[in-house]
């Protein structure tokens, strides 16, 4: 009998990646939104980002498979509906804990893969964007990239045998840059480093063009 393990080591994607993405459960996701979009509507909007940016992950030709860490089955449930592996967050300890335990999990099925760690929250993801800057991230044994602001990161890289390391939250490009992480500087790959914090975000967001989940929960409500 062909297992789920089998499944995924065998990869979702043509690809050399697996990507991990951590998502909060709903009910607290995306505090800093709800001023913004308001209460009811910010759980939803936390999973139609998480939605759009699995489904362009596994849309990316660099992309083989994705790790989603989450203890809401909500959104697991939706997640495993687009192909994403699903991982509970066993260590419950935050984000950075979350993200080393992906890592992990991807490489107890394939010890030597290219693991790297992206925001839940992108949801103009390019599939054409991502797959430029995974390649840049190949080059480097760890690699980042900055948000749009400059200070925080949306992505991480790790090669074959080489540890994550995560340090995600506030200043994470600094923290990054300190462990020995490269900063990719590409241009053009504006909608990797677009994740939702705020109402400014969301409106840059659909400035560039969201996904259609978001798009379907927060074009008619925006009016």
């Amino acid at each position: 009998m062909t297992t789920y393990a089998d499944r995924y080591a065998a990869g979702t994607g043509g690809g050399t990646w697996s990507l991990v993405v951590p998502l909060k459960p709903l009910a607290r996701a995306k505090s800093r939104l709800g001023p913004a979009v308001g209460g009811p509507l910010r759980g939803r909007l936390a999973l139609a980002f998480a939605e759009d940016t699995v489904a362009a992950a596994l849309a990316s030709p660099g992309v083989r498979d994705v790790a989603v860490i989450t203890d809401d089955p909500a959104a697991g449930a939706a997640l495993a509906a687009l192909g994403a592996r699903i991982v509970p967050d066993l260590p419950g300890a935050g984000l950075n804990a979350a993200l080393a335990h992906g890592a992990r999990a991807v490489r107890a099925v394939r010890p030597a893969a290219r693991v790297a760690a992206l925001n839940a929250d992108l949801p103009a993801l390019r599939p054409a964007e991502l797959a430029r800057v995974l390649a840049a991230a190949g080059q480097f044994g760890r690699a980042f990239l900055a948000d749009a602001a400059g200070i925080g990161t949306t992505f991480l890289s790790a090669g074959p045998g080489v540890e994550l390391e995560p340090a995600f939250g506030g200043a994470s490009r600094r923290r990054h840059l300190s462990s020995g992480a490269v900063e990719i500087r590409l241009t053009g790959v504006d909608s990797v480093r677009r994740d939702v914090d705020t109402g400014e975000d969301l409106a840059a967001a659909v400035a560039l063009g969201v996904g259609p989940r978001t798009a379907a929960r927060w074009l008619p409500a925006a009016g």
